[in-house]
């Protein structure tokens, strides 16, 4: 059992019968009363995803999530395909599981897989992945390099707001944390 207080992202846990992972987490004090925990948290069964508040006091059972290397083969209809690095053995893991994520995956990349009881519940991306500009404005002529940004496409469809000076084709690295320009690759 552990306290909710202690609950990070991405953590696993089971509540009334359901396998919960913490996606956001936020301790909130309000001006009267006792701090609340604020969680959206997705049911790895379902997909489906709930913003709830617990009491930090509150216990839960933590789940042992048994993690194995793979890499991002490439997208079968509305799921992606993974091979285990030691077994070479395939996974699926669908499209609604993977959430925002499937955002950051391009072919060959290595990732971790998550496993409980034998089955694959999700999958931990690196830091920082490199992605290809597929569509952005062009620069605008005075522009400074420290301006406000503006929209690019990357290959896998991600929006990231980037410098001006960034064109279509280049290469860039992105926080798959927050979704947000690092450098150039």
């Amino acid at each position: 059992m552990i306290q909710t207080i202690d609950l990070k992202k991405g953590m696993v846990f089971e509540r009334d019968g359901k396998l919960l992972k913490v996606l956001q987490i936020n301790h909130h004090k309000p001006g009267k009363g006792n701090t609340l925990m604020q969680m959206d948290i997705q049911d790895l069964r379902s997909g489906s995803i709930v913003h709830t508040t617990m009491r930090p006091s509150e216990k839960v059972e933590q789940v042992n999530v048994d993690k194995r290397s793979a890499q991002y083969l490439y997208d079968e209809g509305d799921s992606a395909v993974f091979m285990d690095l030691e077994s070479y053995e395939q996974y699926s893991l669908g499209h609604d599981l993977l959430g925002d994520d499937k955002n950051y995956l391009v072919e060959n990349m290595k990732v971790i897989l998550n496993f409980v009881n034998g089955d694959i519940i999700g999958v931990e991306l690196p830091t920082t992945v490199e992605l290809t500009v597929a569509e952005t404005e062009p620069m605008i002529k005075g522009a400074t390099i420290d301006g406000g940004g503006k929209p690019a496409t990357m290959e896998t469809g991600l929006v990231v707001n980037v410098p001006a000076f960034i064109k279509n084709g280049d290469k860039l690295i992105i926080n798959t944390t927050d979704g947000s320009y690092k450098s150039r690759a």
